[in-house]
């Protein structure tokens, strides 16, 4: 019987063959190491399946929705350890084994990376450390951290909860009950794409409006017509 791996990736994907091949390649070194890389996809019409399937474990499809398609990877996942990594996001080197000594002694815990924004806005190295500091003071971290915690959390928390906007919010206030998150201090690279496409200054009065709302109870259904 093989092995079980001490670390699955979940990598959530819908419509991503212009940037996935690089995003999984990066990947390989992990999976050389003994991780395990699960890709959902949520309906993709372009090549994104056909990009994944010999690069990772296993592709599995799901509803589309980033909170499903992440529950969806964590149920066909065999790790103890689980880490929800966006397509558009590259981890450091020795992420696994970073991962692994974060969540070393602790059946119930989590965590997530520091981050650096990729793009050529000057603004987006202030918004990342602004991220990584509010993150740091609050205990609340976002999908672009690459989150990680171990199956007994997951578990716990019932996963991912089934909205389309905020599920990274969410999820960290139901973690906090169990403990404080680990905020390591490499940083993982996401894309400054969408900063960039929608201007850097609409986008954070955007989410701050967003999240603002969802604070004081607008739900998430609501709320997420407004950032599609």
């Amino acid at each position: 019987m093989p092995t079980s791996p001490t670390l699955s990736i979940v990598v959530p994907v819908l419509d991503e063959s212009a940037g996935v091949v690089a995003t999984l390649d990066a990947l390989a070194p992990l999976r050389r190491r003994g991780a395990e890389l699960i890709v959902v996809d949520g309906g993709s019409t372009d090549d994104t399946v056909a990009l994944c399937e010999p690069r990772a474990d296993a592709v599995v499809v799901a509803e589309r929705g980033r909170a499903r398609q992440m529950n969806a990877g964590a149920a066909r996942a065999r790790g103890d350890r689980l880490l929800f990594l966006h397509a558009d996001t590259r981890l450091p080197a020795g992420a696994d084994a970073s991962i692994a000594a974060a969540l070393a002694g602790s059946d119930l815990g989590w965590g997530r990376f520091d981050v650096d924004i990729e793009g050529s806005a000057r603004m987006l190295s202030i918004i990342a450390a602004l991220m990584n500091r509010r993150s740091r003071w609050s205990g609340i971290a976002t999908g672009d951290q690459a989150m990680f915690m171990t199956r007994a959390a997951f578990d716990a928390v019932g996963g991912f909860p089934d909205q389309p906007l905020m599920e990274d919010i969410e999820i960290c206030k139901r973690l906090r009950r169990l403990g404080r998150p680990v905020c390591l201090r490499e940083r993982v690279t996401t894309s400054g794409r969408r900063w960039e496409q929608h201007g850097v200054w609409r986008t954070i009065l955007l989410m701050w409006r967003l999240r603002f709302l969802y604070w004081v109870g607008v739900s998430a259904r609501r709320l997420a017509p407004q950032y599609r």
